[in-house]
């Protein structure tokens, strides 16, 4: 699994900072994305960035009187749009993880 690897010339301290700062990087580059889910024909959409915050939220007036369905719309909404964000954040992981396949190597 290791072969080829020379451990004498890994610097874990370097590692570390290039790992911390491509980490900060990955969570600038997410605050500026954007994402949206619709539920009920678009009477109920939300929109996160990429760090899982809620920007923005829209509910269609007629929603108002019916909280049942409005509830449902919303958990609906909430799950579509957080997989979304999670799934942006695993393949960010992913190519953070290949840029560090050069460590240690001769």
């Amino acid at each position: 699994m290791f072969d080829g690897m020379d451990f004498s010339k890994l610097n874990l301290n370097d590692m570390m900072n290039q790992v911390q700062d491509m980490a900060t990087k990955a969570k600038e580059e997410n605050a500026s994305k954007i994402f949206t889910a619709k539920a009920g024909g678009g009477m109920v959409e939300i929109s996160i960035n990429g760090n899982s915050e809620v920007i923005d939220l829209q509910i269609d007036d007629s929603l108002l009187e019916d909280k049942d369905s409005l509830q449902i719309l919303l958990i609906s909404c909430m799950n579509d749009v957080i997989k979304q964000s999670d799934e942006n954040k695993k393949m960010m992981a992913m190519s953070m993880l290949g840029g560090m396949g050069s460590f240690g190597q001769k």
